[in-house]
C-alpha cells in the first residue's frame, strides 16, 4: 500500500494498493495529478524517482516523517494491517475498504457521524 498525505493540511490524500515497484508508485501517481503538488518529499526507495518529476521531487528520509505518522496510524486503527495477528487481510478488497473509510473518518468527511 502506497499512501499520500498533506503535510501542511495533515490529510490523507489518496493510496494505492500493489507491490513496492513502480507501478503501484505510478498508480498513485496518477491519482495526484489532479491535485495541486507544491512538493514531494520522499525516503530514498529508487521507485519513485521514475515518476515524481525531479523539480518537485525532494529525496530524504528526515522529510518522511509525516507519512510515517499516518502510517502508523493506519496500523494502530485497523488490525489487518498489525504483523504477527490473527487479524490478517485476506481480501485486498477489505483492506481498500478499511484503510479508505478511515482514511475519509480521518480527514473528517463522512458525514455519518457528524
Amino acid at each position: 500500500m502506497w499512501i499520500a498525505v498533506d503535510r501542511v493540511g495533515k490529510k490523507f490524500i489518496n493510496c494505492s494498493f500493489g507491490s513496492r515497484g513502480t507501478k503501484t508508485g505510478q498508480l498513485l501517481w496518477e491519482k495526484l495529478k489532479k491535485k495541486e503538488i507544491g512538493e514531494v518529499m520522499t525516503d530514498h526507495w529508487r521507485a519513485y524517482a521514475e515518476f515524481i518529476p525531479e523539480t518537485i521531487h525532494t529525496q530524504s528520509k528526515a522529510e518522511t516523517y509525516t507519512v510515517e505518522g499516518y502510517n502508523g496510524i493506519l496500523r494502530h486503527f485497523l488490525a489487518r494491517l498489525r504483523r504477527k495477528t490473527k487479524c490478517y487481510t485476506k481480501s485486498l478488497e477489505m483492506l481498500k475498504y478499511s484503510v479508505l473509510l478511515l482514511m475519509k473518518h480521518r480527514n473528517k468527511e463522512l458525514s455519518i457521524f457528524n
